[in-house]
Order: structure tokens, then sequence, then C-alpha cells
């Protein structure tokens, strides 16, 4: 994850590969119940304008972003059709419509790193929820879960360098905890 971008446009052909790839991810009972929009050009300034106050400032130079949703209602109605209880949402141990929209995230992630790019996934806060709906037409029923900015990496950011990965003993336990 990288927060400083040169702001070197992401060609199509990586574009279109990191998106084939984003729908190749598990999807319970193949609902396939994500979509993404994808913005660049003009289009970024308005994201900007209503998304991204998490965001480093830096952030706002990557020449692409995208936008991962997942859309609860293919889950629902697809389950219901073999046993209707499964629209009853609180019958779904996890909501799997939030989990493969991360996964397909994290295809994203890989992919734009083998592409030779950069990125970072960030949260949209709850407030610009609807300020993001109304300005790029997203419907009711598709959930944004967060946003990825990508492109070229820049010179490190000292203090997320700083910060260091934990140890793997303190993350992984075999057997008990």
């Amino acid at each position: 994850m990288v927060r400083r971008f040169t702001g070197e446009p992401v060609g199509q052909p990586s574009v279109d590969r990191i998106l084939g790839n984003a729908v190749r991810g598990p999807s319970a009972g193949f609902c396939q119940g994500q979509a993404f929009l994808v913005l660049a050009g003009d289009d970024l300034a308005r994201f900007w304008a209503v998304a991204g106050e998490a965001t480093y400032p830096s952030v706002r130079t990557a020449p692409l972003v995208i936008v991962p949703m997942s859309a609860k209602r293919s889950y629902l109605d697809q389950y219901a059709s073999q046993d209707g209880s499964w629209a009853d949402e609180s019958r779904w141990p996890v909501p799997f419509w939030h989990i493969d929209t991360g996964m397909a995230v994290l295809l994203i992630l890989l992919t734009v790193v083998d592409e030779g790019f950069a990125a970072v996934y960030f949260g949209l806060m709850p407030h610009e929820t609807a300020a993001l709906r109304e300005a790029f037409a997203i419907p009711a029923d598709h959930e944004p879960i967060g946003a990825i900015a990508i492109g070229r990496a820049a010179d490190a950011d000292p203090d997320h360098l700083a910060r260091r990965r934990r140890p793997l003993a303190e993350m992984v336990h075999h057997g008990r905890w």
C-alpha cells in the first residue's frame, strides 16, 4: 500500500487486466454480486469532491480510482430461489456479499502489483456515500465498500515506512492460542 503517486496514467490494457482478474474470485453460490466504478480523468475531481476524507492528500494524485461495490440482493435472490428462508438476511452467518467483494479487492491489489503499479485501499466515510451515489448514479442496491487508488508509486512516505509488520509469531497460532 502506498500513499503517494506520480500521476503517470495507467494504460487501458492494465486496467482491463486488473478488472478481469477482479471478477475471477470466489463467489458464494456463484452470485457474482460485485460491481466496480472505474474513475479516471475528469471523473476523479468529482470523486475527490465527495469522497476520500479518510485519505492522505497525496493519494489524490493517483490517476485511477476503482470503487468496489457489493450487491447483497444478488445473494439473497440467488439463495432464496432454492430456499425462501435465505431471503432473510439474518439467516446468513456472515455477509458474503461483502466478503466476496473484499476478495475481489485483494485480486485487484495483487494484479496492480503484477502490472508494475502500486495502490492503496481506503475506506469511505459513511456520510460520503449519499453524495457518491448521487455524483455517479450508483444504484441503491449496490454498496460501496471503499475505494482503491492506483498508479505509479512516488517517493515512499517516511511515516508509513516507520510502521513495520507485526512478527508472524504474534499473528499465527498453531493448534491453540
